[in-house]
């Protein structure tokens, strides 16, 4: 036990003691909202760069709907009659550079609900988008025209309704608190992705620790004062409890951020206040208080402890089944270029198993989230999108013990193939050697 204490104190402060770990624990949760905010940015800066103006044709076969375009600042149309003898590509070719396209309105387009726009290039999403919905408005505002009733169109935009649900939930006490399932899902993904990337990254950490050790003959002189088991095992250990460390450290910088903020609303009662959220803005102010009401109620009905605590549970089951193959078959290349027909299976477990979160989320008590949960190399990243719906316990103590049934499992056959493996030299191991390493 104390060679493997001192293994693992080496691992831990390897990594804990640099100051690029210290640097990227504190930068990577700004960088994480940094990149969730670059698709928001990239989307404002090229609609403001887009100042082109796309010139459209439009040849109205109908004689009716032809005025449904309407000029914008990237849209400019010109207006035509026509019949069904118009060749839009020889009028196309006629106008040169001056057109970007031409839409052509059939006679009866009341009753097929479809016209047609043709061009030499591509035409975007944007732009069909856009004539979709000029045409629809049109046609919608005729249909009601042809059943000659004059109050009919104000009974229509009478009968609108915008209806919401609310959800409710009840605690052990028969207590009512509002939930969100949007942000139950935000957060479970947020969890799952969590799981994935510290999985993935320590793991493959611990296997080019073990490739470089190889490479560099040091493991010769370390496995003659320690036993294979224990060396891999200080590894696996020390960098999990790295990754622990990571979690602990974000976990507290967020409590001291929210409690931060709390202060701040607190003495500042306008900055929280929803008159002064709603300053400047068109927005009923009752509409405002429902809102932040609903939201606040929605965080506060999450159990953060338990999510948390089965997070941290997850987190390590997961990471010792991960962790220990790729230290297994780490221990059987000589080079990190070789390592990939032993991990590329690996990576599409868990890539898999982060699809399935992905599709768990409308869902996330549905049968595929229930056993994709159950299963021990999808659980630890499919059960973080079902935690924040509050899983029956059954299903989580069945999936947390098969989880570390098969991350012993895992350990054991890692075991075998690295005490053979780590002292091995020369040549490509095939999958059949190590199979019969495990034997």
């Amino acid at each position: 036990m104390n060679k493997l204490k001192l293994i693992i104190q080496h691992e831990y402060m390897t990594i804990v003691g640099k100051k690029s770990f210290i640097i990227m624990t504190l930068l990577i949760p700004f960088l994480i909202i940094l990149v969730g905010c670059i698709p928001v940015l990239l989307a404002y800066i090229n609609n403001s760069a887009d100042t082109s103006v796309t010139r459209i044709a439009v040849i109205d076969e109908s004689n009716q709907f032809g005025a449904a375009f309407k000029n914008s600042t990237n849209y400019n149309f010109v207006v035509m009659n026509g019949d069904q003898s118009f060749n839009p590509h020889e009028f196309y070719q006629k106008a040169g550079d001056s057109l970007d396209a031409i839409v052509v309105i059939p006679a009866d387009v009341l009753n097929t609900q479809q016209a047609t726009i043709y061009s030499e290039n591509a035409i975007d999403n944007s732009t069909i988008g856009y004539l979709t919905s000029c045409l629809n408005d049109t046609l919608a505002s005729a249909k009601i025209a042809s059943f000659n009733d004059p109050e009919l169109q104000s009974k229509i935009e009478q009968s609108q309704v915008n209806a919401s649900i609310k959800s409710i939930k009840w605690d052990e006490t028969g207590k009512e608190q509002e939930q969100s399932a949007e942000i139950a899902s935000v957060l479970g993904m947020i969890l799952a992705f969590l799981t994935y990337t510290f999985v993935l990254s320590y793991g493959a950490m611990i296997m080019n620790s073990v490739i470089e050790e190889k490479t560099n003959r040091i493991v010769e002189v370390i496995v003659s004062s320690c036993r294979p088991m224990e060396l891999m095992m200080g590894k696996i250990i020390g960098v999990g409890l790295v990754g622990l460390t990571q979690f602990a450290i974000w976990v507290v910088l967020l409590g001291i951020a929210g409690s931060v903020l709390g202060m701040l609303g607190l003495g500042a009662g306008a900055v929280a206040s929803p008159e002064a959220m709603t300053a400047g803005m068109n927005l009923p102010q009752g509409s405002v208080d429902t809102e932040l009401s609903g939201i606040i109620s929605a965080l506060t009905s999450i159990n953060y402890v338990s999510l948390l605590g089965n997070f941290v549970i997850y987190f390590i089951g997961g990471y010792l089944l991960y962790a220990s193959l790729f230290a297994g078959f780490g221990s059987a290349v000589d080079q990190a270029s070789d390592s990939s027909q032993f991990t590329m299976p690996i990576i599409l477990i868990m890539v898999v198993a982060l699809y399935a979160g992905v599709a768990c989320i409308e869902n996330p008590s549905g049968p595929m989230a229930v056993w994709c949960s159950i299963i021990p190399f999808t659980s630890p990243i499919v059960m973080m999108v079902r935690l924040p719906f509050d899983v029956p316990w059954w299903q989580l103590l069945l999936s947390i013990a098969l989880l570390y049934a098969t991350a012993l499992l895992c350990i054991w056959i890692s075991a075998r193939i690295y005490r053979t493996g780590i002292l091995l030299y020369g040549k490509k191991r095939s999958l059949k050697e190590v199979v019969k390493w495990i034997k």
